[in-house]
């Protein structure tokens, strides 16, 4: 695909909706908030955007690991994981040293969109669904977790 071909190709965005929700206020608003850091990637902004997209994500991943983690939830083991192969995955993409171009950002950004939402829709909504059936109080907010383990240290975060 030639250069110009690439800037006339709308770049590939995917909103927030409200059927993303899982039920949890705060991992709610994090997510959504993940969207529009993704929704900001360009070509321009890229390296500055990846940055805070990247501190983000431990953030996130910090505070929705201390919820489950908190709660008790039995699957707690399994998301964990789910978390670390995502970074792992991240980490070799941006890794690789390639310089950035327009497609490369829409690639990451492809990426980035269809594991949230594929991550949301599974994953988190299976938490959310029985953190609601745990008769819990409503989640509290999570005071910025610790950021330490395997994401915090993969991305010089923690």
């Amino acid at each position: 695909m030639t250069a110009e071909a690439v800037e006339r190709k709308a770049p590939y965005v995917i909103e927030w909706r409200e059927g993303f929700k899982i039920g949890i206020a705060q991992v709610d608003q994090e997510h959504r908030h993940l969207f529009t850091l993704v929704r900001a990637l360009n070509l321009q902004s890229v390296q500055h955007t990846v940055e805070e997209l990247l501190d983000y994500v431990v953030t996130h991943f910090s505070n929705e690991q201390e919820l489950m983690e908190s709660s008790g939830y039995p699957a707690f083991e399994q998301h964990l994981r789910l978390h670390e192969e995502f970074g792992a995955h991240v980490a070799d993409f941006l890794g690789n040293e390639e310089d950035w171009t327009e497609e490369r950002v829409q690639e990451l950004r492809r990426f980035l969109n269809k594991w949230l939402i594929g991550h949301i829709m599974t994953h988190d909504l299976r938490f959310g669904k029985w953190h609601a059936s745990q008769k819990h109080t409503p989640a509290p907010v999570a005071q910025p977790a610790a950021r330490s383990g395997f994401l915090a240290r993969l991305f010089g975060r923690g």
